[in-house]
Parts: C-alpha cells; structure tokens; sequence
C-alpha cells in the first residue's frame, strides 16, 4: 500500500488518484499504524512552508516522517513536499524544515513571470525513478521558491527557468520532486509507477 500523508494541505486527491490509475493501492491518511504498514510513503502539497510544518507537528507527523525514512521504504516529497525535507526554507520568514537534504529553499529573483508555472524540461540522473523515460521530458510545475546549496550528489534532475535550478533530489531511498508528477501526463505517471515499483 502506498500511504500518502494527510496533513490537511495539498492536492492529496490527485496524487491518489493517479497511483490508483496506475493499479496501486494508495490510502491518504494520518495514521501511524497505516504509515507503518505501508510499503511506499508520498509527502505532496501546495501552499505555505509555514503552514504545513504547523499542521505536520500538529498532527505529530514530522518525527513519524523521519522515523518512516529511516526504515529503508521509499519515500518521495512532491513540491511543498520536497521544499519541507531540506534544511531551512525562506519562504514568508525563515523556517526549519525537515533536514532530510541539506540545502535551503529561497524565492526566484529572476525577470521571467513568478511563480514558474507550467510545463518545462527536465535534464535528469539515469536511476531507477525515471525508468523508461527519454532524455529530455517535460513535466508541469507550480512554484515560487528552489531549493539551493543542495550538493551535488544528491541532485536528481535540473531545470532551465532564466536560471538553472535543483527540480529533484535523491539520497538512498528518499527523493524529492519539485514538480507535479500527477499532473505531467504520461511522463509523470511513468515516474509515479517506477516509483511504486521501488523496494
């Protein structure tokens, strides 16, 4: 089963729905029991770091998140996801995120149109997640802030948007995508089903 969390943000229904399209048993809970018998954990959202690092340590979901990395099943973070398992974010103050990743999320401050929206390439590692795919594939993103200062190894893919910036991370089992694979059409379901596939 794939457990997607629940912390009362983000577009839970639509990731959910593309896992079970794809055949996969995919539940949107909060329940440690339910996290803890899932083979696979997603961390989506959209919205405001502030509020969903709230809403995570309200529902005592931040420690449980790093207790469900640490037992090896493959975890990924989508958008506001993956912005909260860096180390800080500058988004509306400063914040302590997860600290999954090192490196720090920070707002665009480029000519071109804020929040980058809409489809846009991707130049990604050859690994697993991005199984079948072409080398150059375009994907849909919605987003404000990049992350930065992420080393260099545990940069999965890269985006052209004025400037070059980290679009994915991966570290053992835990990535990271800033774009929205449930809405990247059949490119981003392919990334969902090579995900699901990982052990």
């Amino acid at each position: 089963m794939i457990a997607i969390i629940d912390y009362g943000m983000g577009n839970l229904r639509s990731v959910q729905k593309a896992f079970e399209l794809l055949g996969f048993d995919a539940q949107v809970t909060r329940s440690r029991q339910k996290l803890c018998d899932a083979s696979h954990v997603v961390l989506p959202g959209v919205g405001a770091v502030g509020d969903a690092l709230d809403n995570l340590r309200q529902y005592d979901l931040a420690e449980e998140i790093h207790r469900q990395i640490q037992t090896g099943k493959p975890f990924l973070g989508i958008c506001l996801g993956m912005q909260m398992l860096f180390d800080k974010s500058l988004e509306n103050g400063e914040f302590d995120c997860l600290g999954v990743f090192r490196g720090k999320v920070v707002p665009f401050e480029i000519s071109l149109r804020v929040p980058h929206i809409g489809w846009n390439s991707i130049e990604k590692k050859d690994i697993p997640l991005f199984a079948g795919l072409k080398e150059r594939e375009y994907v849909y993103f919605v987003h404000s802030y990049y992350a930065s200062e992420v080393p260099a190894e545990d940069v999965i893919t890269q985006t052209e948007y004025e400037i070059p910036f980290v679009s994915g991370v991966g570290r053992d089992n835990v990535f990271g995508l800033q774009f929205h694979p449930e809405k990247s059409g059949n490119t981003g379901l392919k990334i969902l089903e090579n995900f699901g596939g990982l052990r």
